[in-house]
């Protein structure tokens, strides 16, 4: 019982605001509203991401990105009480998603963007691009936001350097706190809700340069360390995507899985989202 009442006292030191998202219903188009699919709402002149690098058939080509979702940040301030994000504006992200990065792999890079647009009185509906397949053009979903506390899941929780007690304690703090890990979450900030490991040290390693796809043995003794240090004090979770229904409609990252965006924590204050990363996971 004093192990869990320790655990809990320092989840509670963690605690973090999350806007949860329900993502589910058809949605009529408003421009610049918070939404999943459809087409994007875009500034004049705007120059439609895309990706090289490698298809299932081996071929590496250009191609475009799939528009996954926006957010009206002026919408979602209600719910942002620790006022990450903007207070103004919409947030954009695209995602490969025929082939789907993992993002341990330095050549992912450019395989998820964010954008953010200032001033919504240019925005106006993009134009699929013609090269684009039609499965990636994905249907508009309406996405539905609420303020929830979150705290960080085993990984996170002991790859800061805690020890673990014994079994059951965790569990029985987090439950302590109320929470639950639902079996669908799709969220801004927060804590992600993990499938495989803690991601915030191979965000770091992995913008730097480092590949780790089969090990980090490569990667210099000390780098490694501080990434395993200090990473999850310096990257901030910005968007976790689940899977998503609709009618007729089911996206889903590899088996199940979730595609988690990143960004340094001394970005986000600095809108500088072309630094952000995206790793998915899977069971």
């Amino acid at each position: 019982m004093e192990e869990t009442a320790v655990e809990t006292k320092k989840l509670k030191q963690m605690e973090r605001n999350s806007i949860q998202l329900t993502i589910g219903g058809a949605e009529e188009y408003r421009r610049c509203g918070t939404r999943f699919g459809g087409r994007p709402d875009v500034p004049p002149g705007f120059q439609w991401p895309v990706f090289e690098g490698e298809r299932f058939d081996g071929e590496v080509k250009v191609r475009p990105l799939t528009f996954l979702a926006q957010f009206n940040c002026g919408e979602l301030a209600p719910w942002d009480s620790e006022h990450l994000l903007p207070d103004r504006g919409l947030l954009s992200f695209f995602y490969e998603a025929e082939v789907q990065p993992w993002g341990y792999d330095p050549r992912d890079r450019g395989g998820a963007r964010v954008f953010w647009f200032e001033d919504t009185d240019l925005l106006s509906p993009a134009d699929f691009p013609a090269e684009m397949e039609d499965y990636c053009k994905f249907p508009m979903i309406r996405i539905q936001a609420r303020q929830a506390p979150s705290w960080p899941g085993p990984e996170d929780f002991f790859s800061g350097g805690l020890e673990e007690t014994e079994d059951g304690d965790f569990d029985a703090a987090r439950e302590a706190l109320g929470e639950e890990d639902p079996e669908v979450c799709s969220k801004l900030l927060g804590w992600p809700n993990v499938i495989q490991n803690s991601m915030a040290a191979q965000c770091d390693l992995v913008t730097q340069g480092y590949y780790l796809g089969r090990t980090w043995d490569d990667v210099p003794p000390e780098i490694r360390k501080r990434a395993e240090e200090s990473a999850l004090d310096r990257w901030q979770l910005l968007f976790q995507l689940d899977v998503v229904e609709g009618d007729d409609f089911c996206l889903m990252f590899g088996d199940s899985g979730r595609v988690y965006f990143y960004i340094p924590r001394e970005d986000l204050p600095a809108r500088r989202f072309d630094r952000v990363w995206a790793i998915l996971q899977c069971c």
